[in-house]
This record gives structure tokens, C-alpha cells and sequence, in this order.
């Protein structure tokens, strides 16, 4: 993806698969993703040693986090997965989420899955 494209919308107009972030930018040692979910693919998983933040830039999408009740998240909310903690995602129509994790962060863990993708397949 070129650093020129500013445009969040144009952006998700170029992904094609769900649940296959992109990485539209860094920061430091952070990386700026962006993702489209439908479905329930993801696996529960965890990030031993990461933060992992949650924003949905459009549609909604349901967190889970093991041994509690599941919510919802809707355009403009957002949720911090702390380091350790077994949770998954999924939403019942398209929703579009912006992530930011430190750049270390494994896509699903240490779970592997038919959407797992390496660090290479998630850029644009």
C-alpha cells in the first residue's frame, strides 16, 4: 500500500478477505491495522505479552472474553484486550475495525487457524 492513501474508507475498499488485517501505518513500535470481520472464524486465542485495542470504525461486532458475558462494540467504541487474555471477535454482517497492537503481536496467537496470516501477508 502506498503511504500516500490517506482515506480510511478508500483503505477498506481495497481489502478483499475478512478477517485479514492490513497494516496501514507504525508508530513507534505499534502497528495501525485495518480489518474486515463477518462471521466467526477467529479462534479463541492470546497474547502472552501484548495489548491488543479493538476500534469499529463502522458496524458492529461482538467480543468475547473467556469467563465473561459477551458485548457488543458499535461504530466509534472501543475495547483493550489486555496481554494474557483468551478473547475472540465476531460479527453477524460486515464490520470494519481498526487495530492497534505492538508490531510482536501474532495475528491469532499462538493459535493456528485458517486465518492465521504472518506478519508478510498483511500488508496491502
Amino acid at each position: 500500500m502506498s503511504n500516500k492513501e490517506k482515506n480510511l474508507n478508500n483503505i477498506f475498499n481495497q481489502i478483499k478477505e475478512y478477517f485479514s488485517p492490513k497494516i496501514i501505518g507504525e508508530v513507534n513500535d505499534v502497528y495501525i491495522k485495518l480489518a474486515l470481520v463477518k462471521g466467526n472464524d477467529i479462534p479463541w486465542h492470546s497474547h502472552d505479552n501484548e495489548d491488543e485495542m479493538f476500534l469499529v470504525m463502522n458496524g458492529s461486532m461482538v467480543m468475547e472474553i473467556e469467563g465473561q458475558a459477551s458485548f457488543k462494540l458499535s461504530q466509534g467504541e472501543y475495547f483493550i484486550v489486555n496481554k494474557g487474555v483468551n478473547h475472540r471477535i465476531y460479527s453477524e454482517e460486515e464490520c470494519r475495525l481498526m487495530l492497534i497492537e505492538p508490531k510482536k503481536t501474532k495475528h491469532t496467537g499462538d493459535v493456528e487457524s485458517k486465518i492465521s496470516k504472518d506478519i508478510d501477508k498483511q500488508y496491502l
